[in-house]
């Protein structure tokens, strides 16, 4: 029974392992609408659609145009690839369970809140250094950057006005310490699942 459970476990991890290589060959393909790879390309969006178009769904996983739920339909399909690795051992337990549960929503959590800070950082620097605003570089970051920051600004100051420079230094201190402090406390939440 326990080599059973054992196979079919490692089957169900390779074929989590197989559908996320689907999702990044997807992925990468939609970089390149105009370019056609045929019956192969349309057979990986007819696997993978349902799935990815799920997460797209997700109002908070776009910002400025930009759509981040890949990272976030990835990140799910890795857990639970974990998820079927730990359980072909025998070490899975409901504390660690849950534990990669949590895992799976912290990483696009943190990825993101990481990959915020370093734009409004490079803002900060652009601005600082007086480049040029209105390359398309900095107008796609400003659009990326921009919703976050407005929404952090009004949560800090309220109807203050406050200056560019001091709104993106605002920003970046509070996604730091956001990514910082959440990832404090899942850390704890994780540890303690484990001992569960």
């Amino acid at each position: 029974m326990m080599n059973a459970l054992t196979t079919l476990f490692r089957l169900l991890g390779a074929a989590t392992s197989i559908y996320m290589l689907l999702c990044v060959a997807r992925i990468l393909l939609s970089w390149f609408p105009s370019y056609s790879m045929g019956r192969p390309a349309e057979i990986v969006e007819l696997a993978t659609e349902p799935y990815l178009s799920l997460w797209r769904r997700i109002p908070l996983l776009s910002a400025g145009g930009v759509d981040f739920s890949p990272i976030a339909a990835l990140a799910a399909l890795s857990g639970l690839s974990r998820l079927f690795s730990v359980a072909s051992y025998g070490a899975l337990t409901i504390g660690v369970a849950l534990a990669l549960v949590v895992e799976v929503v912290w990483a696009p959590v943190s990825f993101l809140l990481g990959f915020f800070t370093l734009l409004v950082v490079a803002r900060i620097v652009a601005y600082a250094a007086r480049w040029n605003s209105l390359h398309p570089l900095w107008r796609a970051i400003d659009a990326m950057i921009n919703p976050v920051l407005f929404r952090i600004k009004r949560l800090i100051y309220k109807d203050r006005i406050v200056n560019y420079m001091q709104g993106l230094a605002t920003g970046a201190l509070a996604l730091l310490g956001t990514r910082v402090l959440l990832g404090l406390a899942f850390g704890v939440v994780i540890t303690l699942l484990k001992k569960i």
